[in-house]
C-alpha cells in the first residue's frame, strides 16, 4: 500500500497534463515518496491519452486508464477508487482550478482525526450569472435530493481507506460522488482554499449536464419527489371539490348560472397535465430501476498503461 494515491478524471486536458503532473509531483513529494497518480481518461476527442501514455512511461507513478467511450466523471472516479491503493486518496478535477498546492494542507487536517476533508472554495472563479444560477440550483437540489451537499464544495478531497473501500461498495448506475461520500457520515473537516481560473477555459459542465447530474441524484438518493405528486395530488382534488362545492353554493342559494364549456375545458386540461406528469415521475423510478436491474458495468476499461511498478 503507498501513502497518498492521487484519482484524476480526465476530458480534453491535453494542453495542462504536463503543467498538473509537474504541479502534482513538487506536492506529493513535500509529503512522501510513497505516492501514485491515477489519471482516468474519459475517451475525449483530443490527444489527453496519448499525453498520458508518455507521462505513464517517464514516471512509474503514473498510471493511465481509458474508458471506451465517454461515460462520465463520477465514473472516473469510480474506476480510479476501484485500483488505487492509498492510505488516503486525493480526488480532484484535471484543469488545475483545485490546485495541487492544497493538497498537502487537506493532509494535514485529515491528520487532525477526520476521515474526509473537503476543499470549501472561497470564491467560484465563474460569471456572476453562473454563480447566482448554481446557487438557486443546489438550493433546489438539497431540497428535492434530501441531503445538505455544500454547492461551494466540488470533488477536491481527501479521502481515508475506510471511506473509500464503502465507497466503492456503491455499485448503482446513478454516480455523485460527493453526495456518496456524504451520505456515509464519516467525520469531515474542511479548508478554504482558492480556486484558480481553469486552463481549458469554461468549464466543461454545462447547465445541462449540471441538471442531468442533479436530477439522477435526486431520483437516485430521495423519493421526495413522489411524495411531492402525492401532495400535489390531493391538492388538486381539494381545490376541485372546493371550487364544486362553491358553484352548488352559488347555482341553488345565489341563483348563477354554471359557467359553460370553457371552464370545463380548462380543468381537464390541467387536470390531465398533472395526471401525465405524475405517471412521468413514477415511470423516470421505474426505468432508473430497470437500469439497475440489468446490472451492466458501470465502465468499461478500454487501455491501461504499463503496470509493472504495481505488481
Amino acid at each position: 500500500m503507498v501513502d497518498i494515491s492521487v484519482v484524476i478524471p480526465v476530458y480534453m486536458a491535453e494542453q495542462c497534463l504536463e503543467e498538473l503532473y509537474v504541479r502534482l509531483t513538487n506536492s506529493l513529494s513535500s509529503i512522501t515518496d510513497s505516492y501514485e497518480i491515477i489519471l482516468i481518461e474519459d475517451a475525449g476527442p483530443d490527444s489527453s491519452w496519448e499525453k498520458i501514455v508518455d507521462l505513464a512511461a517517464r514516471d512509474k507513478k503514473i498510471l493511465g486508464i481509458q474508458f471506451s467511450r465517454n461515460f462520465g466523471q463520477h465514473y472516473g472516479i469510480t474506476a480510479g477508487l476501484d485500483v488505487c491503493k492509498g492510505e488516503w486518496v486525493v480526488v480532484m478535477d484535471c484543469d488545475l482550478q483545485d490546485m495541487p498546492e492544497d493538497i498537502p494542507r487537506l493532509y494535514d487536517k485529515a491528520k487532525e482525526g477526520y476521515d474526509v476533508v473537503v476543499g470549501k472554495r472561497k470564491r467560484r472563479s465563474a460569471s456572476f450569472l453562473r454563480r447566482v444560477i448554481v446557487n438557486i440550483f443546489y438550493s433546489i437540489f438539497r431540497y428535492l435530493s434530501g441531503t445538505n451537499y455544500d454547492g461551494s464544495v466540488g470533488n477536491f478531497r481527501i479521502i481515508s481507506r475506510d471511506v473509500v473501500e464503502n465507497v466503492c461498495k456503491f455499485r448503482e448506475q446513478l454516480r455523485f460522488f460527493g453526495v456518496m461520500v456524504d451520505w456515509l457520515g464519516y467525520p469531515t473537516g474542511a479548508i478554504e482554499i482558492e480556486q484558480d481560473q481553469s486552463v481549458r477555459g469554461e468549464s466543461s459542465y454545462t447547465y445541462r449536464k449540471l441538471i442531468s447530474l442533479a436530477f439522477g441524484a435526486i431520483i437516485a438518493y430521495s423519493d421526495k419527489p413522489l411524495w411531492l405528486a402525492v401532495k400535489l395530488g390531493f391538492l388538486v382534488s381539494a381545490v376541485s371539490v372546493f371550487a364544486g362545492l362553491n358553484i352548488i353554493y352559488k347555482y341553488f342559494s345565489l341563483g348563477v348560472p354554471v359557467v359553460g364549456w370553457s371552464s370545463l375545458m380548462v380543468s381537464i386540461f390541467f387536470l390531465g397535465g398533472i395526471i401525465i406528469a405524475l405517471i412521468g415521475i413514477i415511470g423516470v423510478y421505474l426505468g432508473k430501476t430497470f437500469d439497475e436491474v440489468k446490472r451492466r458495468p458501470l465502465y468499461v476499461v478500454r487501455r491501461v498503461t504499463e503496470t509493472e511498478q504495481r505488481e
